[in-house]
């Protein structure tokens, strides 16, 4: 697939559409090899639009096995329920997300006081370190908003244990330019690179993995670390329950509040029927630098589709960029309470929470999907223990 991500329900539906006949063989077979920039061809490039839900994963789930059996596209359905599986294994353990952004904090710190540090920062973030598949590929990001997944685990590993430089600081760069990137696969794929989120087991780049899986454009002999030594950090914490819904009164004045988290709108405007929609704009301080232009970009463009597809069954609509801002359109709306989507882990949950601490805050209700509160409190232990739901979670989505 190209990289030209067009940030349109209508873009998302065509690009499902063109990958669906490769989702069985082609992509178990030749999913792990990145051909390099316009050439991610064997890949489905769904994961902006997933990213938001501009698409859902039951969507793509259910297209590509009305065409593979379950066996078939076994490697592509795992993918996607990697995704929910981060989102909710971070969702059950919200203080990783907390310890990061402390980390982050301290190492940017770091990287302001200590010139060694701060050039081994800038030349990675630029491309300048004379690797050359991790220059190619930090001027790929940078450039497109997308890294093929096998380049983002090789890219983390140099960053960490060639570069030497914090694990943070290179989350913090993907994060800051990812289309796709989301806090939960983002922050705990780099755990997990480090040796972090399972314990002692970490990710270590080879040459002769390069240059297999990218047709040998690259073949870094003698450039790389020989050993990935773990590193270290604060055991997660034993999972909570998820948050218990809260009730809606149909007979309350309603404002429906859209934010980047979730696009799909239709469920939700099956249940309720707003008076107005708070658009809340896309978050774009993740840490200590803003995000890149074009994730802000995307995901405006994003939000204003989807805003044109439901405008008549959203009512008036208010561009909203702070708790302060959702406040004032509460009171403007004379508003009784709000109903959005559930924000999992990250900036608009953390902002959601703000607005509802505020002194005579309205009262915010998140509704949470029901793929979401079926498949997120499996997220306990690791991937695998997880997987085994996935016969009963695909039967339940074929149901629906």
């Amino acid at each position: 697939m190209s990289q030209i991500f067009l940030p349109t329900h209508t873009a998302a539906l065509e690009r499902l559409s063109a990958f669906v006949p490769q989702a069985g063989r082609d992509y178990a077979t030749r999913r792990n090899y990145d051909l390099g920039p316009g050439n991610h061809t064997h890949v489905s490039g769904l994961s902006p639009y997933l990213r938001c839900r501009l698409i859902t994963e039951s969507e793509v789930v259910n297209a590509v096995l009305q065409r593979h059996s379950i066996a078939a596209a076994e490697k592509f359905v795992q993918e996607v329920f990697w995704r929910t599986y981060w989102k909710g294994w971070l969702e059950l353990r919200p203080a990783v997300w907390t310890q990061y952004q402390v980390a982050l904090d301290q190492a940017w710190n770091d990287v302001q006081t200590q010139a060694g540090l701060r050039a081994r920062w800038e030349n990675a973030c630029r491309g300048e370190t004379g690797i050359d598949c991790f220059d190619a590929w930090a001027h790929e990001l940078v450039e497109t908003g997308y890294l093929h997944n096998h380049a983002r685990m090789w890219f983390a590993s140099i960053w960490i244990f060639t570069l030497e430089l914090p694990w943070e600081l290179g989350a913090d760069f993907f994060l800051r330019h990812l289309l796709d990137g989301d806090p939960a696969s983002n922050t705990l794929g780099w755990r997990w690179v480090a040796g972090i989120q399972t314990q002692g087991k970490t990710y270590l780049a080879r040459t002769s993995n390069i240059s297999k899986f990218t047709e040998n454009r690259f073949h870094p002999k003698w450039q790389l670390a020989g050993e990935a030594i773990p590193r270290s950090a604060p055991l997660p914490p034993e999972p909570r329950s998820l948050p218990s819904s809260t009730a809606y009164d149909p007979a309350r004045r309603t404002g429906f509040l859209l934010h980047e988290e979730d696009l799909s709108p239709g469920f939700f405007l099956n249940i309720v029927d707003p008076v107005a929609c708070g658009v809340l704009q896309p978050q774009t301080k993740l840490g200590p630098l803003e995000s890149a232009p074009h994730i802000a970009g995307f995901r405006s463009a994003a939000l204003d589709d989807v805003t044109t597809r439901w405008g008549d069954r959203l009512g008036p609509q208010t561009p909203l960029t702070s708790d302060e801002d959702i406040q004032n359109w509460v009171k403007a709306q004379n508003l009784d309470q709000i109903v959005t989507p559930y924000a999992p882990v990250g900036p608009v949950a953390t902002l959601l929470a703000q607005a509802s601490r505020k002194d005579d805050a309205t009262s915010i209700i998140q509704l949470m999907r029901p793929y979401d509160r079926m498949t997120w409190p499996h997220a306990t232990r690791g991937f695998f223990p997880f997987k085994k739901k996935l016969p009963t979670f695909i039967a339940d989505i074929q149901a629906a």
